[in-house]
């Protein structure tokens, strides 16, 4: 699963659910799966900030765009990005 928002400073965040490279699509979501029951998803900026892995609902890649950066904003936050203080 994999995609992309634009947040208001332009920035494209491209949104990835964790171990989406694996060839087993079924061992590849399992691993991303928290102990909540949430997947694990990272998030790479198309600037200057740095990646954040977030952890979402399944279904995560049909979430409102401004929901999917509300929850960038909070990891950002969460893992004491400064970027994440001027959002």
């Amino acid at each position: 699963m994999e995609r992309e928002v634009q947040d208001a400073d332009g920035v494209t965040w491209k949104c990835v659910q964790a171990f989406a490279g694996l060839s087993d699509k079924k061992a590849a979501k399992e691993a991303a799966r928290t102990e909540e029951g949430r997947l694990q998803v990272v998030c790479t900026p198309s600037g200057g900030a740095r990646s954040v892995r977030v952890e979402l609902k399944e279904g995560w890649e049909k979430l409102p765009d401004e929901r999917l950066l509300q929850a960038i904003r909070a990891a950002q936050a969460e893992q004491g990005d400064p970027e994440a203080a001027s959002a």
